[in-house]
């Protein structure tokens, strides 16, 4: 083989590799945008599972083990006041994951342990604002519709429309409050007052100083729990809870 010849095939395998490459970076870079647009690996929309949350700060110290302590505050309570086991969630109206954790899980905790009075769930306000731009005013008008004795309505309404909503926000809030039955003139005010503005901010900073480092996050009896994690880990918890 001349010169020529084994130049020439230098060159046909340098291109060859190159190109590899390419397809290799490519196919790399179409995976990675697929995984932030589906919420990362493995936590696509499957209702299998998935145990995904919304970061606030992964690297702001190591997530308790506990019991530890948190108030319930004078949060929503969705069950028996007086039941064993307390869920307290800490959650962000336009989190998809959270949405998940109400749309999946939270139906089947409702009937086989809120409903039978072992378990009673409060929920309490983490808006990730940075992320998610209409949290903290779609928090602000659940309290509102709290306020006029209609909290768990809008809250199932903010999950259930939460696509729509997402990029307009207060419009839509006040939509809601006449489709609920509320006295409009009331809640708009208090909306456009941000009247529980304090309160969104105090569920926050409680959520931060318990630990919570991501939404949906959920303390049990005081045992952190955290992420859209399916109803099988929820019911072991509950029922080692219940246990104990």
């Amino acid at each position: 083989m001349d010169d020529t010849q084994k130049q020439e095939e230098k060159v046909t395998l340098e291109f060859s590799k190159t190109t590899l490459w390419q397809i290799i970076s490519g196919v790399l870079a179409v995976i990675l945008v697929v995984s932030i647009f589906t919420g990362g690996f493995g936590f696509g929309s499957s209702s299998n599972g998935g145990t995904g949350a919304v970061v606030v700060n992964p690297d702001s110290g190591n997530i308790p083990t506990g019991p530890i302590e948190v108030s319930a505050d004078d949060d929503p309570v969705k069950g028996d006041e007086d039941a064993p086991v307390t869920i307290i969630e800490f959650s962000d109206f336009q989190c998809p994951f959270c949405q998940r954790f109400f749309e999946q899980t939270l139906p089947q905790i409702k009937t086989n342990y809120i409903d039978t009075g072992k378990v009673n769930i409060v929920y309490r306000d983490f808006p990730l604002d940075s992320l998610h731009p209409q949290a903290r005013p779609a928090a602000i008008a659940a309290e509102c519709a709290d306020e006029q004795g209609k909290f768990w309505e809008m809250h199932d309404l903010l999950f259930e429309k939460q696509q729509e909503w997402s990029g307009v926000g207060s419009t839509l809030f006040k939509q809601y409050a006449k489709d609920l039955g509320l006295d409009s003139s009331k809640f708009d005010s208090c909306l456009d007052s941000r009247k529980y503005e304090d309160e969104v901010q105090n569920d926050l900073d409680d959520g931060v100083n318990a630990g919570v480092q991501g939404t949906p996050g959920f303390f049990i009896n005081g045992i952190p729990l955290s992420g859209a994690q399916p109803y099988s880990v929820f019911q072991a918890a509950i029922e080692q809870a219940l246990a104990s």
